[in-house]
């Protein structure tokens, strides 16, 4: 898989005050890679970098099979799209093909196609002051993507969506890998392990993990094995005559330092009355929140 994105040692400052600080990391092409971090971690102002937008106190971005400006093959798509309203969603989608120097009929053509993918064919002739935050954020997908970029940047494209819209966008992303590159910021983990094939962990401006999925759960992995008891009493009988370290939480019990056999033999010594016994690993969210507080 070839690269298409090097950043090295990027930097921004703001005065005195370092925003972003000396951050390292590279894109494959044809994949989705989340940036991850808590609001104020520097996201939007790398995104900003990355797009062209602003423009970094140092390091460098190198942009690998693009000729000529490479803004020209990045779309963007910010935390809070701004649209003119009194335009229909046709009429604005037509304007952004060719201010990116689409002709005419391509324009209308490719603005049809889109509103079909996002959704809004039928909101097509009706004016964007109507649109709701979902539709609003469709069609500022659709303009980021209507020049066909070989790199899009999403800043929270599912933040201020519901949970049926944070899904729809999901898929419209999905299929826009098999096209290109993506780099979405988010802070909605549950929705970065769905789709992701590279982390990066951001914190105060600092990158502090970065690898595949599949590499930082095995770093910071941990298995737990949780029993649901039928009664609260019979959770805090078994605390009190196992061997093994348990936490109780009403008639649940947490064992993070034993197998699943042992746990088993524990149970059948005091023949216990319980409901299920599983065993957990590690969400994003507990995976994130040990890098960040560490």
């Amino acid at each position: 898989m070839s690269q298409l994105l090097q950043v090295s040692a990027l930097q921004k400052n703001y005065g005195q005050h370092e925003v972003i600080k000396n951050i390292s990391f590279e894109l494959k092409k044809g994949t989705a890679t989340a940036l991850i971090g808590t609001n104020g971690a520097g996201k939007t102002t790398i995104l900003s970098m990355l797009a062209g937008l602003l423009k970094p106190t140092s390091g460098q971005i190198q942009h690998e099979g693009i000729v000529g400006d490479p803004r020209a093959a990045i779309g963007f798509l910010p935390q809070y799209p701004q649209f003119n309203t009194w335009l229909t969603a046709s009429e604005f989608l037509i304007m952004a093909a060719q201010l990116n120097g689409l002709p005419a009929k391509v324009a209308k053509d490719e603005s049809e196609k889109l509103l079909q993918f996002v959704g809004l064919k039928d909101a097509a002739n009706k004016k964007i002051g109507t649109f709701s935050g979902g539709m609003k954020q469709r069609l500022g997908l659709a303009q980021a993507i209507i020049h066909k970029p070989k790199l899009l940047l999403l800043d929270e494209p599912v933040s201020a969506l519901d949970p049926a819209g944070r899904l729809d966008m999901m898929h419209l992303m999905k299929s826009l890998q098999k096209e290109m590159t993506i780099l979405y910021s988010t802070h909605i983990l549950n929705d970065a392990e769905q789709m992701t094939d590279q982390l990066l962990f951001l914190k105060d401006g600092h990158l502090v993990e970065q690898g595949s999925l599949q590499d930082v759960k095995a770093k910071y992995e941990h298995h737990q094995i949780v029993v649901e008891f039928k009664e609260k009493v019979e959770a805090a009988r078994f605390v009190e005559s196992s061997t093994l370290s348990a936490e109780q939480q009403g008639a649940v019990v947490t064992l993070q330092i034993a197998t699943m056999q042992q746990v088993i033999q524990e149970l059948a010594k005091g023949d216990f009355a319980i409901r299920k016994v599983e065993q957990q690993s590690a969400s994003l969210e507990e995976i994130f929140m040990k890098v960040a507080n560490g």
